[in-house]
């Protein structure tokens, strides 16, 4: 036990050394790249500290030290296009609101992360399937889809706030007071989803698979949570007078990202690994949270 604790400390403190390194690196680079769009600085620089954290991945053989990357990033993202003329001038309402939902997001996301990871020792399944899958393309394969496409995927969510962080005037309307409705509501549903699967993972005495709570109404309302909050980032920036093309593409590609890609992977994984996933599958929503169809003859006799 006191080895495995160990190995999590360092695995903890390397993954930050990592995170250290990539803030001295977009600091050091800052005043180059700051003469362009504040849009175009952060994109310049999230690319740049992706690669240093990849680095960090390779040297240790662990891609999950990029994985708090999609949390710890977007409060930074934000402060930063609040900010970044120097003028310290007061926050309205609109972009507090803001800020305290991301930070709010971003910290507890961050923090499920730390409690969960076991260390250096300790790779998400994903990836592990990948390295079985792709073997000496493996770090290729890293780089472009477990680095440097969630880094996009995720200024692209941030983007799509853009215009109601520094374009918006005036006061607060109902579509803005909507958006922080949704956006909250995707924190508390992904907050409440994440206690009951850690509950599940330590009852000694748990059933196949969890499919009680919100669980029973979504087979991933975790997912459904994620995929609420950015759709709330979103939708600040619907309620201006000008709508802005470029916002559109961020919460498009996550829902694609969670229905494509996140779903299917972990489903087909279940299907292989739990006895009586496939009618639980059948019966339960993929995301959006629904009344579960009624049971099957076929799973009423497997029950019985």
């Amino acid at each position: 036990m006191a080895n495995r604790k160990g190995n999590k400390e360092l695995g903890l403190i390397i993954c930050l050394l990592g995170y250290i390194v990539a803030g001295l690196m977009v600091w050091l680079i800052y005043d180059a790249v700051s003469i362009i769009h504040p849009i175009l600085v952060v994109l310049v620089l999230d690319i740049l500290a992706t690669i240093i954290i990849f680095l960090f991945s390779v040297a240790f053989n662990n891609s999950s030290m990029y994985d708090p990357y999609w949390s710890l990033v977007p409060p930074i993202i934000l402060y930063y296009w609040i900010f970044h003329d120097q003028t310290w001038t007061a926050l309205t309402l609109l972009q507090a609101l803001i800020l305290i939902l991301v930070i709010v997001w971003s910290l507890r996301l961050t923090v499920n992360w730390v409690l969960r990871w076991k260390g250096l020792r300790d790779e998400d399944w994903h990836y592990l399937t990948f390295r079985l899958k792709y073997q000496q393309n493996y770090w290729v394969v890293s780089f472009f889809g477990i680095h440097l496409f969630p880094t996009l995927v995720v200024f692209l969510g941030c983007l799509a706030v853009y215009p109601a962080l520094v374009l918006h005037e005036g006061e607060m309307g109902l579509m803005e007071w909507f958006a922080v409705v949704i956006t909250f509501a995707g924190v508390v549903i992904e907050t409440i989803s994440d206690i009951q699967l850690s509950r599940y993972v330590n009852d000694k005495d748990k059933c196949d698979f969890l499919c009680s709570g919100l669980w029973k109404y979504s087979r991933h309302p975790n997912y459904f949570g994620e995929v609420l909050f950015w759709i709330g980032l979103f939708l600040f920036s619907t309620g201006m007078d000008r709508l802005y093309w470029w916002i559109v593409p961020g919460p498009v590609i996550i829902i694609l990202m969670f229905y494509s890609i996140s779903i299917p992977m972990i489903d087909k994984r279940m299907l292989r690994r739990k006895t009586g996933f496939r009618d639980y599958m059948k019966r339960t929503s993929a995301m959006i949270p629904w009344k579960p169809k009624e049971k099957s003859v076929s799973s009423i006799t497997l029950l019985r």
